[in-house]
């Protein structure tokens, strides 16, 4: 059954996290349990030696003292929203029984409640600022906050950021327990960490567990992010995370917090062995911004972007499947950074300022490190040849805006199929080009069939636009069904062929581009 992605917000769960000796020896290096274990007096009474519960003692006691350090630090966070205009419900909506009206209005109209909400957060300053979850504060009119000494404040909120999912809330006081901040670039794969928080309503519960995962996208947590500038580079771990465990501390060993808790993986809402943190270094320059300036100061390529997949590096000439995809521009009207620095639809970047980049998220954490107007080196794959460009980066726009034009001419060409691609086209109808608000740039050919053993399964759908074919090269523009035709009839089975594909948006909202690249007769 496919996991569903649930925000941790509400309430909190105890679960006891369980150190069994071999692997508390093991992660801690303790060389010498193995050898106890083979001592003739375990063999023989079954007991455990001094030797063997040591190390378990050991583990425990730094899990001991860890929580000590850091739980004083933590914070639990309680909202409350007031009714809205539309929240009122008169007459209950109608669900009073016909004939029954009086009897109901006796007891008055009825009133919308306050909604209310919990969730966690840590002290980063001793005068009063806290990190925590957009989610745990957004669209709330009263933050309250707890601390585990039973002091509760009243916060405000500094700042939030959708788009990585960090807020910043301030209390007034002086001399406030801290967090140490660490570096979760660091950490690694297998390493214990503990997530404190306040978990179905159980203030502040200390779960221990290992760093499962690094760097997991948006493509691995479909559905959790949904604005097109959303920063998605998540540690996965498998400490006990439930509702309520939101803006909480992701710990690792040295006491050092290298992540918020921020979102479960599970069927049913609750724990279900998979949790996730924003890294800690990411979330700490969101809320360097929200101080500074008031708001987020998103730097960005102006690049629509995706993973690499085994065509696209064929296509590419990599000998490895890694990279970021370009899969068209923001805005579309040429005036993106990249678009204006010399990037191509299709281009592959491989490196930025000079560091590796394997995935989205990585690309993401390195531009999110420069301010707008600064420059970044990027380093691309175009088809077999490796070119580098300078990107002067700009601002992301406050608010995303959407553009419409209006239809054109509709053409003439009748559907055809195009077997070496596995798909059938057909021309874009003026109607679909006026309720899909597709631009005059991107009105190609419309996908109208694709079938199941063809290149393009999975990979192209329905209603799918091919705007021109990128590779082979020189580029096509495709504005018929002739174009298209043409320009596949000159690939030979085994070759690669890239499509520009304009993806047609939800209903009165713009699409975008991407790139598809497809093996073709495979």
């Amino acid at each position: 059954m496919a996991h569903t992605f649930f925000r941790t917000k509400f309430g909190a769960s105890v679960v006891a996290a369980f150190v069994g000796g071999i692997l508390v020896a093991s992660s801690l290096d303790f060389t010498h349990f193995g050898y106890a274990q083979s001592a003739t007096a375990t063999q023989t009474t079954g007991k455990p030696t001094t030797t063997q519960i040591k190390p378990v003692a050991d583990a425990s006691n730094a899990f001991v003292s860890i929580a000590e350090h850091v739980t004083p630090a933590v914070v639990s966070i309680q909202t409350a929203r007031d009714p809205r205009q539309s929240d009122a419900s008169p007459r209950m909506r109608g669900r009073v029984p016909p004939g029954l009206e009086d009897f109901f209005n006796q007891f008055g109209p009825q009133q919308p409640q306050p909604q209310e909400a919990s969730g966690s957060g840590f002290i980063v300053s001793a005068d009063g600022y806290i990190l925590t979850n957009n989610h745990v504060v957004a669209d709330a009119d009263r933050v309250t906050v707890m601390l585990t000494d039973q002091r509760v404040f009243k916060a405000k909120v500094v700042g939030r950021d959708p788009t990585t999912d960090v807020a910043v809330i301030k209390i007034d006081g002086h001399d406030l327990p801290t967090v140490n901040l660490g570096d979760d670039t660091q950490a690694r794969v297998g390493e214990w960490v503990l997530a404190i928080g306040n978990p179905l309503g159980l203030n502040f519960t200390v779960t221990a567990g290992i760093v499962s995962a690094k760097g997991r996208s948006g493509r691995d947590l479909a559905g959790l992010m949904h604005n097109q500038y959303a920063i998605s580079d998540f540690i996965q771990t498998d400490a006990a995370i439930n509702p309520g465990n939101s803006g909480g501390p992701l710990v690792n060993i040295r006491g050092e917090v290298i992540g918020i808790n921020s979102a479960i993986a599970s069927p049913t809402g609750y724990y279900s062995g998979y949790g996730f943190a924003i890294p800690i270094t990411l979330a700490k320059s969101v809320m360097d911004d929200i101080i500074k300036y008031g708001k987020v100061r998103r730097a960005v390529l102006g690049i629509e972007i995706s993973e690499v997949d085994p065509d696209d590096a064929g296509a590419a000439g990599l000998k490895t499947i890694e990279g970021v995809k370009v899969g068209g521009f923001q805005p579309s009207d040429g005036t993106s950074p990249g678009e204006k620095a010399g990037l191509e639809a299709g281009d592959v970047i491989v490196a930025a300022d000079g560091k590796p980049v394997d995935r989205v998220s990585a690309l993401q954490r390195i531009v999110r490190t420069h301010q707008p107007g600064q420059t970044v080196q990027l380093d691309v794959m175009r088809y077999g040849t490796r070119k580098s460009f300078g990107v002067r980066l700009t601002e992301a726009p406050s608010d995303e805006q959407i553009a419409a034009n209006d239809a054109g001419a509709e053409k003439s060409s009748e559907g055809v199929s195009a077997e070496k691609l596995g798909i059938s086209v057909e021309p874009v109808s003026v109607d679909m080009a006026r309720e899909a608000s597709i631009p005059d740039a991107d009105r190609g050919v419309r996908v109208s069939d694709v079938t199941g053993a063809g290149p393009a399964h999975g990979k192209l759908i329905p209603n799918d636009i091919i705007v021109a074919v990128l590779y082979p090269e020189p580029r096509h523009d495709v504005r018929s069904v002739a174009d298209l035709q043409a320009a596949v009839s000159k690939v030979h089975t085994g070759d690669y062929i890239s499509l520009l594909v304009y993806s047609v948006g939800p209903q009165g909202q713009t699409g975008n581009t991407r790139v598809v690249s497809l093996h073709v007769g495979e």
